[in-house]
């Protein structure tokens, strides 16, 4: 029988990257938002937006992931605590995973003190995420069948009943099929589909955890 993480069965997130800006006694900041599915993914753009925005005076961000419920946020030379915290606590007033949030100062001129900074980085964060698309995804399986061809209409049917998704046909020596499952669905479909094969169908997990 098949073991799970628990991971949730939905998630929020962000569609695509967001970016807002505003100023706080001179200082600019600017929020931006990003779907992330990896850390490898948060760092690659963490470091795009460090290059890009080479003269800021402070890069700040948070980032959170449903895998291993991950966390890393960093303050970038400010204040303890008044920026990358403050950019999390953001992300999980909205309970959002599986996205990175970027806050950019460049510094103008005027200092804003421990508090009205903190609460400079929050709303930055927070307008980032309130013009960005949040949507819910679903948790799925990428799983791979193996079977013979007179087993093809039995597949697609128990397929179709399971609510697969991104069903793909791959031809070789054997039939072989690509797709997306609830993981909740996954071990009824394995137990049906030996039944009706008589044990001569391979079901691979290829990966787990896919939000779609």
């Amino acid at each position: 029988k098949l073991h799970y993480m628990n991971y949730p069965d939905l998630i929020n997130t962000t569609q695509q990257k967001a970016k807002s800006e505003f100023k706080e006694k001179g200082s600019l900041f600017i929020g931006q938002i990003f779907p992330i599915q990896n850390s490898e993914e948060a760092e690659n753009i963490l470091s795009e937006t460090r290059k890009k925005y080479y003269d800021a005076s402070h890069n700040c961000y948070a980032y959170k992931l449903i895998d291993r419920e991950e966390i890393k946020y960093s303050d970038d030379g400010e204040p303890n605590g008044t920026a990358g915290i403050r950019i999390l606590n953001a992300i999980n007033h909205y309970r959002l995973s599986n996205v990175l949030i970027i806050s950019t100062r460049y510094f103008g001129g005027t200092k804003l003190g421990v508090g009205p900074l903190g609460k400079a980085y929050y709303n930055s964060a927070v307008s980032a995420i309130e013009i960005s698309s949040i949507i819910t995804r679903v948790n799925f399986s990428e799983i791979l069948i193996e079977f013979d061809y007179d087993m093809t209409s039995h597949v697609h049917h128990f397929l179709n009943q399971s609510g697969a998704k991104n069903i793909k046909n791959l031809f070789d020596e054997i039939p072989k099929i690509q797709c997306h499952i609830k993981p909740e669905n996954l071990q009824k479909l394995i137990d049906e589909l030996t039944l009706v094969s008589k044990g001569r169908i391979n079901i691979t997990i290829l990966n787990e955890n896919i939000y779609l």
